[in-house]
């Protein structure tokens, strides 16, 4: 893998930020970026984060509840370490709204305006999440990715639906995605990384493929 997320997907929820210590441990004994979210809602927050070996920083309830504290972690810690992480759902027409607590609470916040404001207050990355395809395999919303990915001119990684190898390049190559998560089908084993890599470099996407 080029890159390690860690999302602790119910602190907010339950007012908790303590993913500090499988940080430091990880970081010891894995040499790509770590990216870390949930629960996080204060500078103080992200520099212990920081301080156990983190590389960047996901924040979306928070970001959600007081915009502001983009900028102020953005000017902090420089953009490149603050990602911005929208949970969306497709709302009525062709539009998708952003959520919070794991895609359990309703913001009212148009999810490809919210991208491109949270750009605006200094997020260096977008982690975009299709509440509506995680967890079902079928695949991406290339729709949402790339309309999001044509409104900003950062990295967006899109999350939600992997299922095949196929689903991965599409998300890149229809979905504009500069890059793409999945958890269970690494998780387990039901696809290989280098399997994936390999066929994103067939087609010409720039990918570092491992031998």
């Amino acid at each position: 893998v080029d890159e390690l997320i860690y999302m602790d997907i119910v602190a907010s929820l339950y007012g908790r930020n303590n993913l500090s210590d499988i940080v430091e441990r990880t970081a010891e004994n894995v040499y790509v970026p770590i990216t870390v979210g949930g629960g996080i809602r204060s500078v103080d927050d992200v520099w212990r984060l920081l301080r156990s070996g983190a590389d960047k920083i996901a924040v979306n309830t928070a970001a959600i509840a007081r915009p502001a504290l983009i900028t102020e972690l953005a000017r902090r810690f420089g953009s490149q370490c603050i990602v911005l992480s929208i949970e969306a759902k497709r709302a009525a027409g062709d539009r998708w709204e952003a959520y919070t607590d794991n895609g359990r609470e309703k913001t009212g916040l148009d999810a490809v305006e919210w991208a491109r404001e949270g750009v605006e207050r200094g997020a260096g990355e977008i982690l975009l999440t299709s509440m509506d395809a995680d967890g079902t395999k079928d695949g991406f919303d290339l729709e949402l990715t790339r309309a999001v990915a044509e409104a900003v001119e950062v990295p967006v990684i899109a999350s939600g639906g992997a299922g095949s190898v196929d689903h991965c390049i599409d998300a890149v190559v229809e979905g504009r995605a500069d890059a793409v998560l999945a958890a269970s089908i690494f998780h387990r084993r039901e696809i290989e990384i280098s399997a994936v890599k390999r066929a994103m470099a067939d087609r010409g996407i720039p990918v570092r493929v491992t031998t």
